[in-house]
């Protein structure tokens, strides 16, 4: 592109971004944040599983640190809204980074091939990709409408704010709501599938000697995050938690 003087260019950060590369870089890279985030989030969910702390459930003990986090350097909440903000941008990156790629390769190619050349190039977890994403999007704001506001039409008197275990059990001793959950998870799971495997390749990491270890790699994360988001409504919804 030729600038004209006078004109003024756009930062390279932007520059970079307007290509598919920097766009594709941009999706692996806040892919990598949100598997940490998943992988963390887990965590903390199956402490659910612990024995109590002095009387109270290990995850309220665990919900409580959190909104302390870095107290009294930072207030109360303000350091874990700072991580809530981050955690905001990264998706908003993503999902963009995602919606522009859809939108550069349908003007790229305005025709779809005739016959099952996308069938065969990709795997069912790289063709659902987009949609598993945004209903899983979709689905995340369920649950913190659920879970973590409180907005429960059926039993709003069962929320409590603080009281972590007994919101979760609460919230999972519903089937429609648990089925929902872990059918949102296995979706989560084959989105994850995917942008494991696909990020390297993204970042220029790519070569027929790794392809191998990256499909373990993304086996296992998938597998390990959908299996750990999954067991503790899971345990609720069969009475081992409660």
């Amino acid at each position: 592109m030729t600038v004209t003087r006078g004109e003024k260019r756009s930062p390279l950060a932007v520059d970079f971004y307007r290509s598919a590369v920097g766009k594709k870089w941009v999706m692996a890279l806040t892919g990598i944040g949100l598997i940490g985030f998943s992988l963390a989030h887990m965590v903390g969910n199956l402490k659910m599983f612990l024995p109590e702390v002095d009387g109270r459930a290990d995850i309220d003990v665990y919900g409580e640190a959190l909104r302390e986090l870095f107290a009294p350097i930072f207030p109360e909440h303000v350091f874990l809204w700072i991580m809530r903000t981050g955690l905001i941008v990264l998706f908003a990156l993503h999902v963009h980074a995602a919606y522009a790629l859809t939108l550069m390769n349908r003007r790229a190619r305005p025709t779809a091939y005739e016959g099952p050349r996308d069938f065969v190039v990709a795997d069912y977890a790289g063709r659902t990709m987009r949609w598993s994403g945004f209903i899983f999007l979709a689905f995340l704001f369920f649950h913190l409408a659920d879970f973590t506001w409180g907005i429960q039409p059926a039993a709003p008197e069962a929320w409590e704010r603080g009281a972590v275990f007994a919101n979760f059990v609460a919230t999972f001793s519903r089937p429609p709501v648990t089925i929902l959950y872990v059918v949102a998870m296995v979706l989560l799971g084959i989105h994850l599938y995917h942008g494991a495997w696909s990020m390297f390749q993204s970042l220029g990491i790519n070569h027929p000697k790794f392809n191998l270890w990256r499909r373990y790699f993304a086996i296992a994360v998938a597998a390990v995050i959908t299996a750990g988001f999954i067991a503790p409504p899971l345990a609720v919804a069969f009475g081992l938690l409660g």
